[in-house]
């Protein structure tokens, strides 16, 4: 073994084609969001589940990635950061096949549990390893863009590659998309991929993992309860218990030697905005996401199959801005390259700010396409800032904790501007006098209910929660434009870092007295 040396180098073929392969995971896990929710109804049918039970299936698989990206971020910098990818790969593998021929819900939610602690060793090792093996900060630009690209790629073929395939087979063949992708994985990997691994670092604290999940697991589930139920006690308890928890972690963290997370990696500024910009970008974009969908299929009376065709400008124009964004960065500074993608994606909130509910289709299929074509130069320059601000032995920890931010930011929007586009749409709606009380409390519930009033009543009544739910829509609008040009300003003001054209050293040091102690090993 030898130490890396202090200058970058350039990547070559070797590096490129490991690239390709490190994208299969980054693939198959947008798709694998996506799909399943094409394939509820046939799992519905097949198996049987209650209604607890399919939400456990639903929803398990996010829970633990959530909570195991830490862990496995740190576990990646201790074992090697291949080995774990390898290892998760194969897991992966094992739990898309006793997915796919699941014979009840129990073992249904067993294996998305086993998939989601799986697919938590897959992103902070993918996205650290590119850091290791792109050294060069505009190869690695280049690199980490296409790395955010094949998630656009994934999000956009899963509702086209899972609607065939429940077309012409049974809903376990959406899991078995993981499997040929992990093989080629394994067989791939051990050649393309250097190994890289911190030989200084300590024992991994069993208690900090602990901690670490009864911090993350109870904020995401009560995130997601309040956005499903509204505020009640419950979830505001299980959020508070998460809260405490995440404190004692912090402090136990600030004893110890060798940390699960070393918290002096939020003492670099560009770390520390990018984080937050991420964090804020992806609370709009969960809203966001969740009034559109549901705007195209509720509002606009388009199929789930052709709502998510209508979806795909907005997959385009962030895969084009995305990879788009490194060679502007290489020209000028990331900062404001990033924050002039947000204004972009302000003008497209201000589109769905002003989109109604007799003729927006098409309006808010093209402001939804600006605000992701707007944040494209955040997800790749804010990611590449991140992992870059980190000293290389803790690149692993640093994805970990860019992935986490993403994962909390999008269950902060669901749950935040989802709770407030409601209230909107409730307090908007009027609700005939003969619709049982809570019938209409969503749009979804209310064009169900109208089905049983007579036609005059019905019509006016689903006239008047379509207006209401597109006032909601317009209010995430005007909060997404607010926030997209607050946290414009914030990055061009605080992150200095300079073209990645502009010298070898294009992202700044972190301010952090660690050691790099990192080894290659072939």
């Amino acid at each position: 073994m030898s130490t890396i040396a202090d200058t970058p180098h350039r990547a070559g073929p070797r590096e490129w084609l490991g690239l390709a392969v490190l994208a299969l995971p980054t693939l198959l896990l947008s798709i694998d969001v996506s799909v399943l929710h094409l394939a509820v109804p046939h799992i519905s049918e097949a198996l049987n589940p209650s209604a607890a039970q399919m939400l456990w299936i639903i929803d398990i698989y996010g829970f633990l990635i959530a909570g195991f990206l830490v862990t496995m971020g740190s576990l990646g910098d201790r074992i090697g950061r291949r080995k774990l990818l390898l290892m998760g790969g194969a897991a992966f593998g094992v739990a898309s096949v006793a997915a796919a021929y699941a014979d009840g819900p129990a073992t249904l939610i067993a294996a998305r549990a086993a998939l989601g602690v799986a697919g938590a060793t897959l992103m902070p090792s993918t996205l650290a390893l590119i850091t290791n093996m792109f050294r060069d900060g505009r190869q690695r630009g280049v690199a980490i863009a296409v790395w955010v690209t094949m998630f656009s790629v994934g999000i956009a073929l899963g509702p086209v590659v899972g609607g065939a395939m429940l077309e012409y087979f049974w809903w376990g063949s959406v899991f078995l998309l993981g499997v040929p992708i992990m093989a080629l994985l394994l067989v791939a990997g051990p050649m393309l991929l250097p190994e890289y691994r911190d030989e200084q670092a300590g024992r991994v604290d069993l208690v900090s993992v602990a901690l670490s999940l009864a911090a993350i697991l109870p904020v995401i589930y009560g995130l997601k309860e309040i956005a499903n139920d509204g505020l009640s006690a419950l979830p505001l308890l299980v959020l508070a218990a998460g809260l405490v928890m995440g404190v004692v972690f912090v402090r136990r963290q600030r004893g110890l030697d060798s940390p699960l997370l070393d918290f002096r990696l939020f003492g670099n500024p560009a770390f520390r905005t990018s984080l937050v910009t991420l964090l804020l970008s992806m609370l709009v974009a969960g809203g966001t996401y969740l009034f559109v969908t549901q705007y195209l299929q509720l509002v606009g009376g388009l199929s789930p199959m052709m709502a998510g065709l209508y979806l795909l400008p907005a997959a385009f124009a962030l895969i084009v801005t995305s990879v788009v964004s490194p060679v502007a960065a290489s020209k000028v500074r990331p900062a404001y390259v990033v924050a002039v993608g947000l204004a972009v994606s302000a003008l497209g909130h201000l589109m769905l700010a002003l989109a109604d509910s007799t003729s927006g289709i098409a309006q808010v299929v093209t402001g939804f396409a600006f605000v992701y074509a707007g944040g494209g130069p955040l997800i790749a320059l804010g990611t590449d800032i991140v992992v870059g601000s980190a000293p290389p032995e803790q690149a692993g920890s640093a994805a970990a904790i860019s992935e986490t931010s993403t994962e909390l930011g999008m269950a902060l929007g669901v749950a935040i501007l989802g709770s407030v586009g409601t209230a909107v749409y409730r307090s908007e709606v009027d609700v005939p006098a003969r619709i049982p009380d809570g019938a209409g409390d969503t749009l979804a519930e209310a064009l169900q209910a109208a089905k049983a009033l007579p036609a005059d009543v019905a019509a006016t009544f689903v006239e008047s929660g379509r207006a209401a739910f597109t006032e909601g829509m317009n209010v995430i609008g005007v909060v997404g434009a607010l926030l997209a040009l607050g946290t414009a300003v914030l990055v061009a003001v605080v992150i200095r870092t300079p073209p990645t054209g502009a010298g070898e050293q294009a992202q700044e040091p972190a301010e952090s007295p660690v050691t790099p102690a990192e080894q290659p090993a072939s």
